[in-house]
């Protein structure tokens, strides 16, 4: 219609070409550290209360998220996070709850070496479950350098995103996750 204007990238806001759009986005959900932003959505054949408390407990996070090492919980709304990072190192953060509205979403912001924000949202899809989408700004470190080579290694976050989610989707809903790498418990059950 004359005088109407449309906008040609009806993708979500996150995920949309326009830079200013996703940092509108990114404002919007209270990502507030962090100037690279990945986005990625699961349907999940569970119930929402059930994903977000498991979500929710940090000590679960390892289980699925390939590059955790491990999340130390002080207490409801503070943890320390040690993460792999290419070429066999770590990195650690501090991390904050700055919202939640269980069983909805929550958000967090952290400090220290790698800074990061994000919000995990819990949205039900009626008979197929919830949709869960993670929302992670973050600053890699050595700026566009250090981005670069974590995509080389795989350990960039917007990868390790869309596998993290995907990798969730499989313990929920199958209570294992595939893999065709052979485990050391495997390999011992074969030796037998």
């Amino acid at each position: 219609m004359a005088g109407e204007t449309h906008d040609p990238d009806d993708a979500p806001a996150l995920t949309a070409k326009d830079g200013k759009v996703v940092e509108t986005a990114a404002d919007d959900l209270g990502l507030t550290v962090g100037d690279s932003v990945s986005t990625r959505s699961v349907t999940i054949n569970r119930p929402r209360e059930e994903l977000y408390a498991f979500f929710r407990d940090f000590a679960n996070l390892p289980k699925f998220m390939d590059n955790i090492e491990r999340v130390d919980v002080r207490d409801a709304d503070h943890s320390h996070w040690v993460v792999k990072a290419p070429g066999g190192r770590t990195v650690e953060w501090d991390s904050t709850i700055t919202e939640e509205a269980v069983p909805d979403h929550y958000a967090w912001t952290s400090t220290g070496d790698v800074p990061n924000s994000g919000r995990i949202d819990f949205r039900d899809a009626g008979a197929r479950g919830t949709v869960v989408t993670a929302s992670i700004a973050y600053d890699p470190p050595a700026g566009a350098v250090g981005k670069l080579v974590a995509k080389l290694f795989q350990r960039e976050p917007s990868i390790q995103n869309r596998r993290d989610l995907r990798r969730f989707k499989q313990l929920m809903e199958t209570g294992e996750i595939a893999t065709n790498a052979r485990t050391a418990k495997a390999l011992a059950e074969e030796k037998k």
